[in-house]
């Protein structure tokens, strides 16, 4: 073997061991809790590419999730697998380039379905869904979120839907709990922002589940890291995951029966990029405190192309969820790596409570 061979297959063996080292539980950071929860009620928001994944994750599990909070996204499947679309037909629309109508994305629910990749379309008719967008968000512009609407019309009875517009909002999460939010009309990094009393989280949870007891300030139950790396199915690199995660445990919710919420942070928004800035300051963990609401913090990490770990090339240089296939072309399904994961996730919070040690 020459030595320019000799190197390239020491590389390819050292990304291979690095792969399956990624698999590998972290002894550093905790295992993500059996809590005996109760996916009866399951909902998901998110904003931006993650308010586009809350609604991938409400189609293709539409027999399990029971609502979703949207903010600054449009229609399901929007991208259609492209990059280009993502960023014209799905974020600034023009002449040349159209948001998806509500037929169009209903045939492509309808022919997802058809196929086994998500399920019946039936399941979303009993769904409640929240939707927001700012008057001054120039990064998913209103035409998009109206696409959404229309589809959700398409779909639900008129008072399942709930549209809240502000016209001064920029691109962000609406919150009431950041100590030190950005300006209503802001769209920039950490992208939350204050704008008078609007409390995302609280107004879509109280839409979602029903009437909520008062928030709790501060919150008095635990944000815990966990691992993501028991979840992914190969390293979490190779889907742009994070290698931890973190859930919001109200006090009594160790006690098992607990409601789950899932949170799907913004591009810019992961741990890698604000620290636990989101996890902290989106206003959900207060709520959740108060209502026996557990809720999951999935985590993404930025990627422009190789990585150590993986030998593939994956483009996610700002951590955004998935929502255009740049980690598989099943994104938008049951089958996607990143739904995948976060279903994982939700098993192991339904999983039974450990017995307790006898006395």
């Amino acid at each position: 073997m020459t030595r320019p061979i000799r190197s390239i297959a020491r590389l390819l063996a050292g990304l291979a061991f690095a792969t399956l080292a990624g698999a590998t539980p972290a002894a550093d950071t905790p295992a993500l809790p059996a809590l005996g929860a109760s996916l009866a009620q399951l909902t998901v928001s998110g904003v931006s590419s993650g308010g586009y994944m809350a609604v991938q994750f409400q189609v293709a599990h539409s027999a399990l999730v029971t609502g979703a909070g949207v903010l600054a996204a449009g229609p399901y499947e929007c991208a259609t697998g492209s990059m280009w679309r993502a960023l014209n037909n799905c974020m600034n629309p023009g002449a040349g380039a159209r948001t998806p109508g509500a037929e169009q994305t209903l045939a492509r629910v309808r022919e997802e379905a058809d196929a086994g990749s998500i399920d019946p379309p039936a399941g979303l008719r009993d769904d409640r869904v929240w939707v927001f967008s700012g008057g001054a968000d120039r990064t998913v512009e209103r035409p998009v979120v109206d696409a959404l609407l229309d589809f959700y019309r398409r779909v639900l009875p008129g008072d399942a839907i709930r549209f809240v517009e502000v016209g001064e909002a920029g691109h962000a999460m609406m919150s009431v709990a950041d100590p030190q939010p950005n300006a209503c009309e802001t769209s920039e990094p950490p992208f939350i922002n204050r704008c008078g009393d609007l409390d995302a989280a609280g107004e879509l949870l109280a839409h979602l589940i029903g009437p909520l007891a008062p928030r709790s300030t501060p919150p008095a139950g635990a944000l815990l890291a966990f691992d993501q790396r028991p979840f992914t199915g190969a390293a979490p690199v190779e889907l742009s995951l994070a290698d931890r995660g973190y859930v919001y445990v109200p006090t009594a919710c160790h006690e098992g029966g607990c409601r789950v919420h899932v949170v799907f942070h913004g591009c810019r928004q992961s741990e890698t990029q604000i620290g636990r800035r989101f996890v902290d300051g989106a206003g959900y963990n207060e709520w959740a405190d108060s209502n026996r609401l557990i809720v999951l913090y999935p985590q993404v990490r930025p990627r422009s192309g190789f990585a150590w770990g993986s030998l593939r090339w994956v483009y996610n240089p700002k951590g955004c969820w998935d929502w255009w296939g740049y980690a598989d072309p099943d994104y938008a399904t049951r089958n996607g790596g990143q739904i995948r994961t976060v279903r994982a996730m939700l098993e192991r919070l339904a999983a039974p409570l450990p017995p307790r040690p006898e006395r």
